[in-house]
């Protein structure tokens, strides 16, 4: 397989600030999902479902440790592609750089039509498609202009959403702890409907492959380092500050909403966190939260541009993507594969408003599971790295190496495995496999058409392992 000059990351306008990688760290954890599914989530668990996102929390946490300790040791706009190829081989790399890029333009286009689902509440006569039209238009101007303005909108909207999170922790402590008005202590909800666990212990671990959906999004940061003056710090920052964020976030949040209504309330179903504060006695709390759940939608969508443009710019450094994806503009950002994003996931908006049942849904599922096969890939690349890796370069260390690496792996597996044994979720595993080995076919195929590996490429690719 010959390699083309390998595109340094640096070429990129190193235009991120610390504040911005802290926000988008903090934003990319913080998804739509966690305001509109968790009620589906504690349904399905019960009053326990907070377990159910601390254990998901645990493994996302341990993912992003691995990735932090490869991303400082070489700090790289490709990230996990990267060293998915040098650790496993040129399949490898291929297959993360293209289904990662997959997961994130089909999540633009969703983004785009729940954020115009959103604004038909404010402007019901306005077509769908015409405002979800209107948000990829937005989002793309953002991440054309500079990787400035992409973080500094990210930093705003990570802002609101940390925001919510924050107040709604602080009113929902006030409220179960008796210190609001009219209130006593009350944690009766969490055991008067059945328990902690009514649908049973097994509920807890179901729940996992739908809430890991809800997390993705904090390996953004390792990515978006790459932009930055100061990558390194940047990356361990992200990293060590996971854990918090999941534990108070996610964890603190979906406690405090099991405890403020019962776990079977159909209040629960369509926004928790509207009903949660209604009943606390906020006024104006759907209006509230309607606006909050567009910030994150706007976030997702605004990151997914950026993240599949990135990715698609270091596949084409390594031939691996049409080479007009390495244009790069007078402020530094990858103009073309920007667009190729955008009309991606344009296309998905169309499909959406075409044939929601068919196509779309088809598109959704086929994504389903492919970002736990890029975890899993994160998870053996590191194992073999952690290796080759000089001792100076590590400044962060994945925890009880090699023992909790292989566990982590294991872990990803078995949701895989609870995914092909969930009715709701086998067409997702299924359709994402179908994915996956599609892009397989067409490395083999492009690596039969371009022949065997050059010196010329190896020297390319040793020169690249060594940043």
């Amino acid at each position: 397989m010959t390699h083309g000059p390998v595109t340094d990351p640096g070429d990129l306008h190193k235009g991120l600030r610390q504040r911005h990688l802290t926000m988008i760290a903090i934003g990319g954890v913080i998804g739509a999902g966690l305001f509109v599914g968790s009620g589906a989530i504690i349904a399905e668990v019960g009053p326990g479902a907070f377990l159910t996102y601390a254990i998901t929390g645990v493994l996302i946490v341990l993912v992003m440790r691995m990735l932090g300790e490869m991303a400082v040791a070489s700090p790289s706009t490709g990230s996990f592609a990267d060293y998915a190829r040098r650790a496993l081989g040129g399949w490898a790399g291929f297959s993360v750089g293209w289904l990662y890029w997959y997961f994130w333009v089909i999540v633009v286009g969703f983004e785009a039509v729940a954020g115009a689902g959103i604004l038909q509440r404010w402007l019901p006569g306005v077509p769908l498609w015409l405002m979800a039209l209107a948000l990829m238009v937005l989002m793309t101007a953002t991440n054309l202009f500079s990787v400035t303005s992409y973080g500094e909108f990210e930093y705003w909207f990570a802002g609101v959403k940390v925001a919510a999170i924050v107040v709604f922790l602080a009113l929902g402590s006030l409220f179960v702890l008796g210190l609001w008005p009219g209130r006593d202590l009350d944690f009766s909800n969490l055991t008067d409907h059945g328990g902690l666990f009514p649908n049973g212990v097994g509920a807890l671990f179901g729940g996992i492959v739908i809430v890991i959906f809800s997390m993705v999004g904090a390996e953004i940061a390792t990515i978006a380092a790459a932009e930055s003056d100061e990558p390194e710090r940047g990356i361990a920052k992200a990293t060590n500050s996971v854990v918090l964020r999941i534990s108070v976030f996610y964890v603190g949040s979906i406690f405090l909403l099991a405890t403020i209504l019962p776990w079977d309330s159909t209040e629960l179903g369509e926004s928790p966190y509207v009903a949660a504060m209604e009943t606390i006695g906020i006024p104006a709390a759907a209006d509230i939260m309607n606006v909050v759940v567009l910030t994150a939608v706007l976030s997702c969508l605004n990151s997914g541009l950026y993240t599949a443009s990135r990715m698609l710019f270091v596949l084409a450094g390594r031939r691996e993507a049409p080479q007009r994806m390495l244009a790069l503009s007078r402020r530094g950002v990858p103009t073309w594969a920007i667009l190729t994003s955008t009309v991606i996931g344009f296309l998905c908006v169309v499909a959406a408003y075409v044939s929601p049942d068919t196509v779309f849904l088809f598109l959704l599922n086929s994504s389903g599971a492919v970002i736990l096969f890029v975890y899993l890939l994160i998870c053996l690349s590191q194992l073999r790295l952690r290796r080759l890796v000089p001792p100076e370069r590590l400044k962060v260390k994945m925890w009880f190496y090699p023992v909790l690496t292989v566990l982590t792996a294991v872990a990803i597996v078995a949701v895989l495995v609870q995914m092909a044994v969930r009715d709701d979720t086998r067409s997702q595993l299924l359709l994402s496999l179908l994915a996956w080995a599609l892009v397989l076919v067409a490395f083999v195929v492009r690596r039969r058409a371009a022949g065997p590996v050059s010196p010329a490429g190896q020297d390319v690719e040793e020169r690249a392992a060594r940043r």
